[in-house]
């Protein structure tokens, strides 16, 4: 997707579902498109601007999952399909791209289907009076199932989660959902990007044991460093724990760009060849192809 195609209005699907929980309790869901385009700025909007307000994980009968961030996540990018987004002491994946299976794309495309995110919805719990007692965004994958939730801000609660007095809710936390329908769901507002910000470019280098064997990731990634900076191009650079590529490393992953929106891994990388990715291939779009995997 480049980002002459990225549309920043969002088409509304006027779709409406309830489904009962119990005789006193029902989920209302408000879906919207469960495209990346219109998924990648509303999760990273919420995941770098609203981090604080929110709390995300599953909830299936009988058992349910929540966490916090205590700070700002320290990630927030896209590899083969996953958004990955890293937070102190936990992370988490959503797929809502198509997951190729990594350099060799083994996956087939009904584990592709399977795995991507297929639905997405704003969801209110109501009571038996149909008045809303929390909110948020429920997602489903292409088999049907129920995937990770986002609790979004509620105006019961305050800090601690502590309940507000009765008839004192802060209606003002409701700010982020309402922003949120605005957008995605009856698309009355533009997206606010220009363009879609999880197809910003990235390197990565892999720091994980299996890969190095030894070797200095440290060094691959200073020199890439050094030369992002020398040339001048904006390009985020992290280290990874793991590019799917094992035991040839050191291992540097290029996102790509508007140019070329397709992942390239290398392999036994040293900081002269760093060097040549970046001028050659960032700088110039032209691979470094004797270390590219795979072979072709």
């Amino acid at each position: 997707m480049t980002a002459n195609t990225f549309q920043r209005r969002v088409t509304p699907l006027n779709k409406i579902d309830i489904e009962r929980l119990d005789e006193d309790n029902l989920f209302e869901y408000e879906d919207f498109p469960a495209t990346f385009d219109v998924l990648g700025p509303m999760l990273h909007s919420l995941f770098q601007e609203h981090w604080q307000e929110l709390g995300l994980g599953h909830v299936v009968n009988g058992s349910v999952l929540e966490l916090e961030f205590e700070a700002a996540p320290t990630a927030c990018w896209m590899y083969d399909g996953y958004l990955t987004v890293i937070s102190q002491g936990w992370h988490m994946h959503l797929c809502i791209g198509e997951n190729k299976g990594g350099p060799e794309r083994t996956n087939s495309p009904a584990l592709r289907q399977a795995r991507q995110v297929s639905r997405a919805a704003l969801s209110r719990q109501l009571n038996a009076q149909g008045k809303p007692q929390s909110w948020g965004i429920q997602f489903w994958n292409g088999e049907g199932e129920k995937m990770m939730s986002i609790f979004l801000p509620s105006p019961f609660l305050g800090a601690g989660e502590d309940f507000l007095p009765e008839h004192q809710p802060d209606l003002a936390k409701l700010a982020v959902y309402e922003n949120l329908r605005q957008i995605y769901v009856l698309g009355t507002m533009d997206i606010p990007y220009e363009t879609n910000p999880l197809t910003r470019p990235y390197i990565s280098v892999c720091r994980s044991t299996r890969c190095n064997n030894g070797r200095d990731w440290q060094s691959v990634y200073d020199a890439i460093a050094v030369e992002l900076k020398a040339a001048n191009l904006d390009i985020d650079l992290t280290a990874a724990g793991c590019l799917q590529v094992c035991k040839m490393g050191p291992i540097v992953f290029y996102s790509g760009d508007d140019r070329d929106r397709e992942h390239t891994w290398y392999t036994r990388v040293t900081p002269d060849v760093a060097k040549e990715i970046v001028t050659q291939h960032l700088g110039e779009n032209q691979k470094v192809t004797r270390h590219l995997y795979p072979q072709s």
